[in-house]
């Protein structure tokens, strides 16, 4: 059900808004009490050097008006990418009402901050963020479960560090494009531009 804390705008002139990151906030709280299963899930969408495009669901672990955080293996293919171009676009689904497009620059989070996450993390969960290589390839599942139970016994029951090859990325939005299920397929959709120290919007043709 569509909030009537932050209203989508449909009239068709561009203009200027105040921060498009409170109507987002005011979606996600919505579907956080819905029947969602993870409405912190977004599709990540990079490219590589040589433009080669990949898509994957990540989870959203932060957002603020810095952007859009989330968390990774560092040697992995999609930390390759957004090193050898740090763009990266997102989109939210929550069916079957609402969709949101994030695009913008990508940067990596402090190593603080990527700290004080990672501390929050369930212990099997950091103890599977050192034993995993991400994206290499696995012979068996017990090869997991091996280097899970070698990491265990490495830290025993002292603190779980975080894995020098473990942190995370910002979004820093400079476009967010709003969709809302309208009848008869005339949606909503309304897109938020940077501009300046401020945002523009502007509505579209569904």
């Amino acid at each position: 059900m569509r909030s009537s804390r932050a209203p989508l705008a449909v009239d068709s002139g561009a203009k200027h808004m105040k921060d498009p990151l409170e109507r987002f906030n005011t979606w996600l709280e919505d579907a956080k009490k819905s029947d969602a299963e993870e409405p912190t899930a977004m599709a990540l969408a990079t490219a590589d050097a040589s433009g080669a495009p990949s898509v994957r669901m990540v989870l959203l672990k932060a957002v603020d008006r810095r952007g859009f955080v989330f968390y990774t293996n560092l040697d992995s293919p999609k930390s390759g990418a957004l090193r050898a171009n740090p763009r990266a676009e997102l989109c939210f689904f929550w069916a079957p009402r609402h969709q949101v497009r994030v695009r913008g620059q990508v940067v990596p989070v402090a190593p603080e901050e990527a700290d004080a996450y990672f501390a929050t993390r369930p212990r099997l969960s950091q103890l599977g963020a050192w034993a995993s290589r991400q994206s290499k390839p696995l012979g068996s599942y017990g090869e997991l479960e091996r280097a899970v139970a070698a990491c265990a016994l490495r830290f025993g029951i002292g603190k779980v560090p975080r894995p020098p090859n473990w942190s995370g990325f910002r979004v820093v939005p400079d476009q967010i494009e709003f969709w809302e299920q309208g009848q008869f397929r005339l949606h909503h959709r309304v897109v938020c531009t940077r501009d300046g120290e401020g945002w523009k919007e502007q509505a579209l043709f569904p």
